[in-house]
Order: structure tokens, then C-alpha cells, then sequence
């Protein structure tokens, strides 16, 4: 009988010991933090297909320094967001990708320790681990802090005019035109 396992209610170290593996393809709507930061349709604009979210977890049980089985979790996540380019602000279509390897540790306090020396990420044990939270928390680590097109559909506007300003400045007299008039005015 093969045990059944939960992505949002993961039993970590029963998903290692088993090698076991899940895999989905969710739309990115279901991860709610993620899917805040996605840029807003174009006004007028046919809303574009929503993204999803394809993403593979596999347990491994590796031996650790004493000999004892240490669980490990690799997790492999992709998709394509629609972010807002930082240079035009229009939409601009952004891959994000996750290959990444975590390992368990045992409390809060051994993982927080091992986390400050180890290359992998290290994570805390749990028999209700929400794998789905870890995947939108790599997912949204992966964002770019400016998001942009390589090159943008239309020109970036890089200064603004306005025609009332610039006419009002035409109309204001020239500060030394007004000094000589009053130079040349004579007392009374």
C-alpha cells in the first residue's frame, strides 16, 4: 500500500523516507501572494490566458554526519508572470524558475543554527509542512526587483512638457526687462 501525501499538509520525513514525489500544474491565482504582484490587464485589452504554476517536489532520506537518515526535499517550480516593466509600465511577460534543494532539521533551533553555515536551505521538520506556501515563497524570492523588457513596445517617455506651462512662460516678462524699467524711472 503507497501512502498518499498532501502538498499542503506534507508529512516531510514520512515523504523522504518513502521517495516519494508530487507534482502539479496550478494557476498562479492560487497562490495569492503571487498573484498580487502580477501586473493589471491593459485597459481595453483582452485579458491574457492566467498563468500557472508547474512544479515537481521530490523526497530523498540522506545519510547525515552521525549515520542518521536526514531528510531532504528538492523542488523544481516554474512559470511565466505578467509583471509591470519598471521603464514603460506595461506589461512584460517574466519567467521564474526554482531548482533548489532544502534539508530538514530537527527543531527551530538546529535549523536556524545549521542554516548560517550550510549551502542549502534548511528547513524545519513537520508533519504539516505546506509545500505550496515554500513553493510561492521561492517563486516570489525569484521576482526581479525591475522588472523590464528588453526592449519596450513603445519608447519609454523620459520627460514630460506641458503646453500651458511652457505658454505661461512665455507670457511672464524678463526679470532684468523689468529692473531697467525701473532704473530708468525717476524718483517723484
Amino acid at each position: 500500500m503507497s501512502k498518499e501525501f498532501a502538498p499542503r499538509r506534507l508529512d516531510v520525513k514520512a515523504f523522504a523516507e518513502a521517495g516519494a514525489t508530487l507534482s502539479g500544474v496550478e494557476p498562479v491565482v492560487d497562490f495569492h501572494r503571487l498573484s498580487a504582484e502580477l501586473a493589471p490587464a491593459a485597459e481595453g485589452a483582452e485579458p491574457p490566458a492566467a498563468p500557472t504554476i508547474r512544479w515537481t517536489a521530490l523526497g530523498e532520506d540522506r545519510s547525515g554526519a552521525d549515520g542518521a537518515a536526514v531528510p531532504w526535499l528538492h523542488l523544481d517550480a516554474e512559470t511565466v508572470v505578467p509583471l509591470t516593466c519598471q521603464r514603460c509600465l506595461a506589461p512584460v511577460d517574466i519567467p521564474l524558475q526554482v531548482d533548489r534543494w532544502f534539508r530538514f532539521a530537527p527543531d527551530e533551533d538546529v535549523a536556524a543554527a545549521e542554516d548560517e553555515t550550510a549551502e542549502e536551505d534548511v528547513l524545519v521538520t513537520s508533519r504539516d509542512f505546506d509545500l505550496h506556501a515554500l513553493i510561492e515563497d521561492e517563486l516570489l524570492m525569484e521576482i526581479p526587483v525591475t522588472p523590464r523588457h528588453e526592449v519596450c513596445p513603445e519608447p519609454a517617455r523620459l520627460s514630460a512638457s506641458d503646453p500651458e506651462f511652457d505658454a505661461a512662460e512665455g507670457q511672464r516678462a524678463n526679470p532684468f526687462a523689468v529692473l531697467g524699467e525701473l532704473r530708468g524711472r525717476k524718483p517723484k
